[in-house]
């Protein structure tokens, strides 16, 4: 068993990587994102000045292109309804999404992309293919195959 000592263990061990690895993909995708000719000009300000973050991306990321509700959003994304709905009418002000009415049910709304929103959408694919491209190039084609089937066995939910 490691020494509690031996403080190398708390900085290098397997859910600290992770979370490092996670924000510089994250922090590179915003910043393609930013230096994307197809985004909106006043988008790519916001990403560029950081304004845009993985919360953000969340949003990107969980949104149905025919659209959803709020509810279902909060859940994909793992967080309260409250601060999905905070995130959404953020992102309603930047012109990214916009409330509608549900067709299913005359009492809820649907959350969906406008215009800007789907270019955004568009420069977030567009921008996590050349990361992960970078990635591979870093790494290495082999090395980032056997992390990714790796990370994608561990995340796959518990049979």
């Amino acid at each position: 068993m490691p020494d509690i000592r031996d403080a190398g263990w708390r900085s290098t061990h397997l859910g600290r990587l992770l979370g490092h690895a996670s924000r510089r993909f994250d922090e590179r995708v915003l910043h393609l994102m930013a230096h994307n000719v197809d985004v909106p000009l006043a988008l790519s300000h916001l990403a560029a000045r950081g304004q845009v973050g993985a919360a953000h991306v969340h949003l990107t990321r969980h949104l149905a292109l025919e659209g959803s509700r709020l509810t279902e959003l909060a859940a994909r994304a793992g967080m309260s309804k409250q601060a999905m709905g905070d995130l959404v009418t953020q992102c309603e002000a930047w012109g990214l999404v916009v409330r509608e009415p549900d067709p299913l049910d005359a009492r809820a709304r649907r959350v969906c992309f406008t215009a800007a929103g789907l270019a955004w959408l568009q420069a977030f694919r567009d921008a996590v293919a050349q990361a992960e491209a970078e990635f591979n190039a870093e790494v290495g084609e082999a090395v980032a195959t056997v992390m990714k089937i790796g990370l994608e066995a561990w995340a796959a939910p518990a049979a």
